[in-house]
């Protein structure tokens, strides 16, 4: 089965961690789409950019330090064709950090948790909408400081589009905490989801 996909990756200044994603891409023979890579100021304009350059049916958004298998674009391309109305993302998952690995599982949870309970799945679960309903919806918001997955995510539900948990698990980098500090970008994190709830008609 193939759909007609466009994966768009935004990179930071100075990113890397794309690499290994490109190399996870090139192996899956099972997914035909096309690749664009964008940074272009902060992560939303980066977003929106690449979203403008897409020809594919639908927009699929990766970070960077994300990982990809066969199994997660399989998943997506049944899912797509049995719901292409809806706004698709998937379970989250942490690659294998032995020093951290009780911490990261714990945050695994509770962003999955998190999505399913409330609908709020963040970007590293790799957000996957149609392109014409990304139009619709105005793209990524470009003046919020932070959190502009999840705006988009809040948009598109107020419109009626429903949301979509994939079972599959998509894997991305623990770096973030490692470089942070486990306890102090966790409360971070929650600081800003619960900023952005009572913020989010401004942006």
């Amino acid at each position: 089965m193939s759909v007609d996909i466009s994966i768009i990756i935004p990179l930071a200044v100075s990113e890397t961690q794309q690499h290994r994603l490109l190399k996870d891409l090139s192996d899956i023979p099972t997914l035909k789409g096309e690749v664009i890579q964008c940074c272009k100021g902060n992560r939303a304009i980066s977003l929106n950019k690449g979203a403008a350059q897409a020809s594919g049916q639908w927009l699929w958004f990766i970070h960077a330090d994300s990982r990809i298998t066969a199994a997660n674009v399989q998943a997506l391309q049944k899912q797509l064709t049995r719901r292409p109305e809806a706004l698709h993302y998937f379970k989250l998952g942490f690659d294998k950090n032995p020093k951290q690995f009780g911490l990261t599982c714990l945050n695994a949870w509770g962003a999955n948790f998190r999505s399913k309970l409330f609908g709020a799945p963040f970007g590293d679960q790799g957000l996957c909408i149609r392109r014409d309903h990304f139009r619709k919806l105005g793209g990524y918001s470009e003046i919020a400081p932070y959190g502009e997955d999840l705006l988009l995510v809040w948009k598109a539900r107020k419109v009626g589009i429903k949301l979509n948990r994939i079972a599959s698990t998509l894997l991305t980098s623990p770096r973030k905490y490692q470089d942070y500090g486990w306890l102090k970008l966790t409360l971070l994190f929650q600081w800003r989801y619960l900023s952005l709830r009572f913020k989010r008609k401004q942006y």
